[in-house]
């Protein structure tokens, strides 16, 4: 099964009405951490890159992150996909395009919603003629940390969200049900009414940002109701940041001579099971 695109697994998680876990990764740890799980667990996943660790951060370049993604798939026998998350720069989807992503993001939220959509097509034909797939955003997700999550001004409706859908054929789209990305001040309490109407509205499947501290009988709710693929990267990003501070602190002095990939891929794995076992699905 190995490296598929992104379009295959939504088709079989949304037969099995699950989703498919997705993980903010930002290096090899990250990366392979995720692949494992998701092989011990017989699972499908997805590893996400935001722009902002390549072109900021430096912690992996583009073409690094599908190579990565690429040579893990052929020692595994789930289904993984690379995928582009939150992008605003059609010029840097292309570029990441040709660095091998089969998956990418256009996330056009914080436009008028004609711009958006015009947006996303010429987003969508170009990465149709290569064969890759596109995810589009309306009704946006904003910051945890803003209380976005409650402002329902931002909420997707159904009639957006089936127009949009149709008129650029994305291959998925993330809507706002009230999630938020960062960390929540207080539990977030999705709309999972507004949800089922978006859903019974368009075909497409569906994603839901923001997912670390959502609870999980929330979530197991909106995967039902044609959540598909589920982001989840806040606290998946403080796991790994603990890792390492525990082996500093178990190897101290040692530490530049210890066992520092393996000692943070033991930690991380049993936590990213615990996630993918939210996802029915299993090869």
């Amino acid at each position: 099964m190995a490296n598929v695109r992104v379009r295959e697994i939504l088709k079989q998680v949304d037969e099995t009405k699950t989703s498919v876990i997705a993980f903010n990764c930002m290096d090899y740890n990250t990366i392979y951490s995720a692949v494992m799980a998701a092989e011990e667990l017989r699972k499908p996943v997805i590893l996400l890159l935001y722009p902002g660790h390549s072109e900021n951060d430096n912690t992996i370049s583009l073409s690094g992150f599908t190579a990565i993604v690429k040579e893990l798939g052929k020692r595994v026998n789930v289904p993984i996909a690379a995928h582009l998350d939150h992008c605003t720069d059609q010029e840097y989807i292309r570029y990441a395009i040709d660095c091998g992503f089969t998956s990418v993001m256009y996330d056009g939220s914080q436009l008028p919603f004609e711009e958006n959509l015009e947006n996303t097509k010429r987003v969508v034909e170009y990465a149709r003629e290569r064969g890759v797939d596109v995810e589009g955003e309306i009704g946006h997700i904003g910051l945890a940390e803003n209380d976005d999550q409650l402002k329902a001004d931002r909420y997707t409706t159904p009639g957006d969200a089936a127009f949009f859908s149709k008129e650029t054929g994305v291959t998925s789209l993330a809507v706002n049900i009230g999630s938020a990305h960062g960390v929540y001040l207080e539990e977030p309490n999705l709309d999972l009414q507004r949800l089922a109407e978006i859903n019974a509205a368009t075909d497409t499947p569906l994603v839901l940002h923001g997912g670390s501290g959502i609870p999980d009988a929330q979530l197991e709710i909106a995967f039902k109701n044609g959540i598909n693929k589920f982001n989840f990267g806040t606290s998946y990003y403080g796991w790994y940041y603990a890792a390492i501070r525990g082996y500093c602190d178990t190897y101290g002095g040692d530490a530049l001579y210890g066992p520092l990939p393996g000692f943070v891929q033991s930690r991380l794995i049993p936590l990213l099971k615990d996630r993918l076992r939210l996802s029915e699905i299993e090869y």
